[in-house]
C-alpha cells in the first residue's frame, strides 16, 4: 500500500515556493499540500529535526492570485536522496487560515479541471 493512500485528506500537486529561514537560506519547491500536511523538497543541505516545529511561508504560484502565508508545521519526516531531499510536514496551525484554504481550493479546483 502506498503512503499517499494511507492519507485521510487528498493531497493536491503544488509548484509553490516556500522559504523555512530556521532551517536554510533561500527556497524550496512545495510539491504537494492538503488542510493536513505538505511535502517540500529541497535542493541544498538542510538541518532539520523530527518532531520538531518550524514556520515556512508559502509563495503560491502566480497563477492562484493568494498572497504568501505562513503555516506552523511539524517535521514528521525526511528523506535524503543524491541531490535533493524530501521532508514531510504536519501543519498545525495557519495564522492566515483564508489564504491557506483559498490556496487549498484553488489546487483542488486546478486538480478538477
Amino acid at each position: 500500500m502506498l503512503e499517499s493512500d494511507k492519507r485521510k485528506t487528498r493531497r493536491y500537486p503544488s509548484i509553490a515556493r516556500v522559504q523555512i529561514p530556521e532551517v536554510f537560506s533561500g527556497s524550496a519547491l512545495l510539491k504537494d499540500i492538503s488542510i493536513t500536511g505538505c511535502r517540500i523538497e529541497c535542493t541544498m543541505h538542510v538541518d532539520i529535526k523530527e518532531q520538531t516545529a518550524y514556520t515556512i511561508t508559502l509563495h503560491p504560484e502566480v497563477a492562484a492570485k493568494i498572497h504568501s502565508f505562513d503555516l506552523t508545521v511539524e517535521c514528521k519526516w525526511f528523506r535524503p536522496g543524491h541531490y535533493s531531499c524530501d521532508i514531510g510536514f504536519e501543519i498545525k496551525k495557519s495564522p492566515k487560515g483564508k489564504d491557506f484554504q483559498r490556496y487549498v481550493d484553488y489546487l483542488s479546483w486546478r486538480q478538477e479541471r
